[in-house]
């Protein structure tokens, strides 16, 4: 059993489907990029505040001292994360720009026990066809971009716009299972 310090539905259907048993505990921690900041930095200590937060919360409130993961995944293209569009002229614009192109996907997870964290980063190159601009438009109008890091799921629609991918599927959903469960195996919480 664990906390999970997110209220991803994509991370709770993958963490079931590891047969992880866990309870959801949002960190809605601020996730702002510090000047000068990597982008493989940005995501390792985003996933490590989230963890961090919630264990100090589970500690305050007398909880269940329970390992506690925390996660963050960023698309990013030439050196700049992506984020997720602020409104449909931003997710079109993120669309256009993966159009024809590779880019990569960083999924950052920490692990945070009473014994200390354990992290790990699963870096994935996703190369997307060239898309038309009634396929950008279509695709934004399913309303499945609208939440996502660069405005894509490759669980969905958008798995028709994806060419090639190098590295996790799940990792590229939001959580990579392989390096997850190599954690929980290390700390005791046994994986299949």
């Amino acid at each position: 059993m664990i906390y999970l310090a997110s209220a991803s539905p994509r991370r709770r259907e993958l963490l079931r489907q590891l047969g992880v048993e866990f309870e959801a505990m949002p960190s809605n921690i601020l996730e702002a990029r510090r000047t000068g900041e990597s982008p493989t930095d940005y995501v390792l200590r985003v996933a490590r505040d989230k963890a961090r937060f919630v264990a100090k919360r589970v500690h305050e409130r007398g909880l269940p001292a329970l390992p506690v993961l925390g996660a963050d995944t960023e698309v990013v293209l030439d050196g700049e994360i992506l984020g997720k569009p602020q409104d449909r002229d931003h997710g079109l614009a993120l669309l256009r720009r993966l159009s024809g192109r590779t880019h990569e996907v960083l999924s950052a997870l920490c692990v945070v026990t009473p014994a200390g964290e354990h992290t790990a980063l699963n870096t994935s190159r996703v190369s997307f066809a060239a898309l038309t601009e009634a396929q950008i438009a279509q695709y934004w109008e399913t309303g499945e971009p609208v939440d996502k890091a660069g405005a894509y799921a490759i669980q969905g629609r958008a798995a028709a716009f994806i060419e090639r991918l190098e590295g996790s599927y799940s990792g590229v959903m939001g959580l990579p299972l392989h390096e997850l469960a190599e954690i929980l195996n290390k700390i005791g919480e046994g994986v299949v």
